[in-house]
């Protein structure tokens, strides 16, 4: 299981009904190094101005990167992380993390970032097996 899911959210979700905010908590709970690494990064994006705001350094353990994988991989995590944060989050290899602003301006740089030629220059031997 990727999230502590806690007795009071589960019965919001039988229900049919979850508060994001609760979601939100969840996942900050559960996947702290996923959390504050886009914590992070959405800070030095404000701090340091740029179209984007990225992390290249690999996760200390597998399981750091398992968080940053299950966090990014589902769409519910990834599109509730994003609107908490109002970014756009990109992602390629085991790590490479980044947040875009939500400002259009960005968005070539944003396509570049997840292009296919963008893919392909952001790998190394070193992270075959990440």
């Amino acid at each position: 299981m990727s999230l502590d899911v806690s007795p009071a959210l589960l019965e919001q979700a039988e229900r049919g009904e979850v508060d994001e905010a609760d979601f939100v908590d969840c996942v900050r709970t559960s996947l702290p190094y996923a959390w504050e690494m886009i914590s992070s990064l959405v800070a030095q994006l404000k701090v340091d101005g740029g179209q984007f705001a990225d992390n290249q350094t690999p996760p200390p353990d597998e399981q750091a990167r398992g968080q940053l994988l299950r966090a990014l991989a589902s769409d519910a995590i990834r599109g509730a992380l994003q609107r908490h944060f109002g970014v756009r989050l990109a992602f390629q290899n085991c790590h490479r993390l980044a947040v875009f602003p939500l400002d259009a301006s960005v968005d070539e740089r944003l396509a570049r970032f997840t292009s296919v030629r963008g893919q392909l220059l952001n790998q190394s031997p070193g992270l075959r097996d990440c």
